[in-house]
């Protein structure tokens, strides 16, 4: 069932993120959308911590295109930004290595042919007009979603 959260500020947003990262596991892909601004990697810093990772640490890999952080479970984080395509994000060997960790892809939207929605979670965050954002959280078939409340 999609969740539908208000995020006010990036503290909200901080709090989505360790909530998802309660509902993780190992393997699972999380593919975050949204605009410029819309507080993409600072979900992914709130996961990382949420894992017992070093928040400080997190980047957005628009350059690099794939960070690793060590964590109770190993986060690989790829921005699909720059890629031309599957082809790339396949290169990456992002597959592959999220088999044994946790993948996020930022800028999903990009490469979202490489992935079968109904066995990923989908972060979904907009503007809203009242200057803060909404965020549409939709987790894979056949689990129970994020933890209450949200």
């Amino acid at each position: 069932m999609d969740a539908a959260i208000v995020l006010t500020d990036a503290a909200a947003t901080a709090a989505l993120g360790a909530r998802l990262a309660q509902a993780l596991d190992t393997g699972d892909i999380v593919l975050v959308d949204g605009e410029l601004g819309t507080g993409k990697t600072t979900l992914v810093r709130a996961v990382v911590a949420g894992l017992g990772g070093d928040v400080q640490a997190v980047a957005s890999p628009t350059f690099t295109l794939l960070n690793i952080y060590p964590a109770r479970i190993a986060v690989y984080h790829v921005d699909a930004w720059r890629l031309t395509g599957v082809g790339e994000l396949r290169g990456l060997g992002f597959s592959e290595l999220a088999e044994g960790g946790i993948g996020i892809v930022e800028w999903a939207e990009r490469v979202a042919a490489a992935f079968d929605p109904p066995t990923c979670w989908r972060v979904h965050l907009r503007h809203s007009g009242d200057g803060g954002r909404r965020a549409t959280v939709t987790p894979p078939l056949g689990t129970t979603g994020l933890p209450r409340p949200w």
